[in-house]
């Protein structure tokens, strides 16, 4: 027997507001442009407006009204920005709690990021221009299950807050598994900040990474081991199809698709 297709009204109004928003905001950033070229000099402060309002409010828009219909809601090996783009690969896996993973971190030369707040955004910002260090920086969210990171580690390269090799982590659902069966506690994602460019995609400030995502996986795992012996590691080989890519920021990544599986369950769990 076929099954009728059912409509929710509550559904389409959602739809229908979330894609008028996401219109006004274009016609918004046109006025904005359009209206530049007539106050002279004043123009460069509304250009600069038009800017804000396009990559802050009208891209990022037009980006979740798409992803929520392209962009698969399941775990396909990437995480997701907070405008619904793809973003860095799921390249570690962790076994052990979180405490565990934090004391493997530190103990191999390793900082715990900052929660993004306005006064750490103000704060990387003017690090970044006078080139000052700033060893706790924020690193922006990035979205996997459903939810951004639950907390990420760095290393700042000679000072210098624009480069960093930077790492990201998720705790996985209870009863989750990786596809094929295997079972892990954590997820991570780890990148190398190669400077602080713009958005390929969205125009907004951000970091720019390496493209060989693996050297910066390889690299956490080789500080994490080379700090602790008991700490074991385990490699799904192939666990993704190799590819080339871009993240949420228009970056060029690549992969061969390994997955190492960090296992740090031996360490004490009680933090020094």
């Amino acid at each position: 027997m076929a099954r009728k297709r059912s409509y929710s009204i509550g559904i389409a109004i959602d739809w229908f507001f979330f894609v008028f928003a996401g219109l006004a905001a274009i016609w918004l950033a046109y006025l904005s442009f359009t209206e530049s070229f007539k106050v002279g000099w004043w123009g460069i402060l509304f250009f600069a407006a038009f800017w804000v309002l396009l990559a802050y409010l009208v891209l990022p828009r037009l980006h979740r009204i798409l992803t929520t219909i392209y962009v698969p809601d399941y775990f396909i090996g990437r995480t997701r920005t907070s405008d619904g783009l793809l973003g860095d690969p799921v390249n570690l896996a962790f076994l052990g709690t979180g405490e565990q993973i934090e004391m493997a971190m530190r103990a191999a030369g390793w900082t715990k990021a900052d929660p993004v707040t306005l006064a750490s955004s103000w704060r990387i910002i003017t690090s970044t221009l006078r080139r000052r260090s700033y060893h706790e920086a924020p690193v922006s969210p990035l979205f996997l299950f459903g939810r951004q990171q639950d907390f990420a580690y760095q290393q700042e390269v000679d000072g210098n807050p624009a480069q960093r090799h930077h790492v990201r982590f998720w705790r996985c659902p209870d009863d989750w598994l990786l596809p094929g069966g295997r079972r892990v506690d954590w997820l991570a994602a780890g990148t190398f900040d190669t400077s602080v460019g713009l958005s390929l995609f969205t125009l907004q400030v951000t970091h720019r990474i390496d493209a060989d995502t693996d050297v910066e996986r390889d690299h956490i795992v080789t500080t994490v081991t080379d700090a602790d012996s008991r700490v074991a590691v385990d490699v799904i080989a192939d666990f993704a199809s190799g590819y080339h890519a871009r993240n949420g920021g228009g970056d060029t990544i690549r992969t061969d698709g390994d997955l190492p599986i960090v296992d740090v369950r031996a360490l004490a769990e009680v933090m020094p």
